[in-house]
């Protein structure tokens, strides 16, 4: 059986669920003139520069982050392991998201920090690549996995981690230019 979602049941959903929604964000390049998902043709788009960067957090007990500033985890060094693992989660995305075009990635930066007053680590990520198309949603899933990485390696730990707000924080390139957030967490 095939389901077919409709455009207009899709801008009626995120008009109820998201307060960001705006009348003329009624675009939805994924889905054809009959409602079916399908992946956007870039074909025609130049290639220019690419950039995104991203940000999210990991709020954890204190304890657990004196272990992970200290080098002192079991597992070994739990941000370096991070980082490598938010790289290849970038250059996987595609196959991860479904209607995600592989891009070649020219640079992945993961850069982690601990803020002890807050008692969690920030990981902001930079994805670049020479394409068609944006990196946003590759350095999204870098920071969330860069993230995710640091859960698994610490939850034996502190089971009550969380983490949250991943974002987007900047992008350019392409057709709609450079975007960036406003407001700092």
């Amino acid at each position: 059986m095939v389901h077919r979602v409709r455009k207009k049941e899709i801008i009626k959903h995120y008009a109820r669920d998201d307060t960001n929604f705006s009348p003329l964000m009624t675009h939805t390049p994924h889905f054809n003139q009959s409602g079916e998902a399908h992946m956007v043709d870039v074909g025609a788009k130049a290639i220019t520069q690419r950039t995104a960067v991203t940000e999210g957090y990991i709020e954890m007990r204190p304890e657990t982050l004196q272990i992970i500033i200290a080098g002192e985890h079991k597992k070994g060094d739990v941000l370096a392991v991070a980082r490598i693992a938010g790289i290849m989660a970038s250059k996987k995305t595609a196959d991860l998201i479904p209607l995600c075009h592989p891009l070649p990635i020219t640079h992945v930066e993961i850069a982690l920090s601990a803020e002890t007053d807050k008692n969690r680590i920030r990981c902001q990520s930079t994805v670049k690549t020479m394409g068609q198309t944006g990196v946003e949603i590759e350095a999204l899933n870098a920071t969330q996995v860069a993230l995710l990485t640091i859960y698994d390696m610490c939850k034996g730990v502190d089971r009550g981690m969380v983490i949250q707000s991943v974002r987007l924080l900047e992008k350019a390139g392409g057709k709609s230019g450079h975007w960036r957030r406003d407001e700092a967490l």
